[in-house]
């Protein structure tokens, strides 16, 4: 009974996403940030792309997959530019003072930056009124990393 209890906490650490060194959201034990996309293909090829495991970076605990060297050298260059806002949690969920897992399909690139949100739905409601949110968001952000980060 004891083992297949500490299997499913196993399972369940690692399916569950958790926080890294601010607060990042990151899938599991494994600290990969983003469900393994590469942060600068979205600012670069204008589409969510796949990384590697064989090219990445860690920044603020997480780790950062990339599609290429050149990605890679980008983000280490500069990793805030291309990390999500929140850290990668939904953006509108963040405006109300919640942290929400993200759906990748909801990406966009606004005023230099990535966000990410729960689904289409929450993604129209988050763009019915983009600077609002984005104030609300600003505004809760670190309140969230005091409660939440490590």
């Amino acid at each position: 009974m004891k083992t297949i209890a500490r299997t499913v906490l196993a399972l369940t650490l690692l399916s569950t996403p958790t926080f890294a060194a601010s607060l990042v959201n990151v899938a599991g034990a494994s600290h990969i940030a983003i469900e393994g996309y590469d942060p600068v293909a979205f600012f670069t090829d204008a589409k969510p792309v796949k990384g590697s495991p064989s090219i990445s970076a860690t920044h603020q605990g997480a780790v950062y997959f990339f599609a290429t060297e050149e990605h890679k050298q980008l983000f280490t260059v500069s990793p805030d530019k291309y990390v999500p806002q929140y850290g990668g949690f939904c953006a509108f969920g963040v405006g109300l003072d919640a942290l929400f897992p993200v759906d990748i399909s909801t990406w966009q690139v606004r005023t230099g930056k990535l966000y990410l949100n729960l689904d289409h739905d929450i993604l129209k409601k988050f763009n019915a009124d983009f600077n609002g949110n984005v104030a609300k968001a600003n505004e809760n952000w670190p309140g969230l990393v005091q409660k939440n980060g490590k």
